[in-house]
């Protein structure tokens, strides 16, 4: 899979894939085509900013559908982690197992990071506001959880008029 920068994303067809959900189901991002998308890549079920952030989208299911949109996320753990998660936290949109990384290398989220000086490669919490002819509208990079939904709902509705 070809992988793009950010920066050259914006405006353009946001670069299409396939990778099975929590139920093991294979969903691609073209089936999709026709909503806005929100496709948030998040590092790790179960952390304590993951799941703020999964929270967040959760809380707001109702404002998201009457924008025509649907939430994705997208984390490096297998089908039956995010079974867990979505169970433990009453999620309602569907989580995307990229177990190999291919996907996050395709949206340039997997990168080098340093936590508490130790230097390791990991997703860089990461979100795409995807319209309805599946171009990428805006980018949220080194998102910090907390208010984060609100933020892409604020831009969604400016998309959705």
């Amino acid at each position: 899979m070809k992988s793009f920068k950010q920066t050259d994303m914006i405006g353009n067809l946001a670069p299409d894939f396939t990778l099975p959900d929590e139920g093991g189901k294979m969903r691609s991002l073209s089936d999709y085509r026709g909503q806005n998308v929100i496709l948030y890549f998040y590092p790790k079920d179960m952390t304590s900013g993951c799941t703020l952030e999964a929270q967040e989208f959760r809380d707001h299911e109702y404002e998201i559908g009457d924008l025509n949109a649907v939430v994705l996320g997208v984390s490096a753990d297998d089908a039956q982690s995010h079974q867990e998660f979505c169970r433990e936290q009453g999620l309602n949109f569907n989580l995307l197992s990229d177990v190999d990384g291919e996907v996050c290398r395709m949206y340039d989220v997997w990168q080098e990071k340093s936590v508490f000086g130790a230097k390791h490669v990991g997703i860089e919490r990461t979100t795409f506001l995807i319209d309805t002819d599946g171009k990428v509208r805006t980018i949220y990079d080194n998102v910090k959880p907390l208010g984060h939904a609100g933020k892409v709902i604020e831009d969604l509705r400016k998309i959705s008029v």
